[in-house]
């Protein structure tokens, strides 16, 4: 029987780990691609996303659906993750999460596989290449949002919920964000 994320949190918030289990392996995929193409190193990435589940396990008791989706809650909580790597390059690992918990995930993912098939499908358009080169010297709030809606396909509502940002805050920074990140691949081509 598989179970709606409103039912996996809330048995996991009663300290269910299968439920938790089920949570991790329903997300994993989707925070260690979004991680990983924010990043671009397959073990920062994996560190990340394993701080990700660590905080999503210490903290799940507080969600609340009448907030916001579990999966925007998740994505936040990747978001600030990648915030804090770039501030305090802070080491994160599965073994940490393990010492603080208790919890082991038995990961049957071969990381590097992974990250080198998403990469080589990102890189198949030389132009892809580019804008990630030039996203990332835009300021970071410009590059949550682009990323948000461009790579990982999220409506406004979602980046909203996801940034804890009202709307029409994301859609002004959206369109600036682009339009930086236009006057960026210009300057490459003069």
């Amino acid at each position: 029987m598989q179970f709606s994320d409103f039912d996996l949190v809330k048995k996991a918030q009663q300290g269910d780990r299968a439920a938790f289990s089920e949570l991790y392996d329903l997300y994993y995929q989707k925070i260690f691609g979004y991680i990983a193409r924010r990043v671009g190193v397959v073990q920062i990435a994996a560190d990340i996303t394993s701080e990700t589940f660590l905080k999503m396990l210490k903290k799940i008791k507080t969600f609340s659906f009448q907030d916001i989706p579990f999966s925007a809650w998740l994505y936040r909580v990747a978001t600030h993750e990648i915030a804090n790597y770039y501030r305090q390059k802070k080491a994160y690992s599965l073994d940490r999460m393990k010492e603080e918990t208790g919890f082991e995930i038995n990961d049957k993912t071969n990381l590097e596989e992974e990250f080198t098939e998403a990469q080589e499908e990102l890189l198949k358009e030389k132009i892809f290449a580019e804008i990630v080169g030039k996203l990332k010297l835009l300021p970071f709030h410009y590059q949550e949002v682009i990323s948000l809606r461009f790579f990982e396909k999220k409506k406004t509502r979602e980046i909203a919920d996801i940034l804890g940002k009202s709307e029409g805050t994301v859609k002004s920074l959206l369109s600036r964000g682009v339009e930086k990140l236009k006057k960026e691949m210009e300057v490459k081509k003069s």
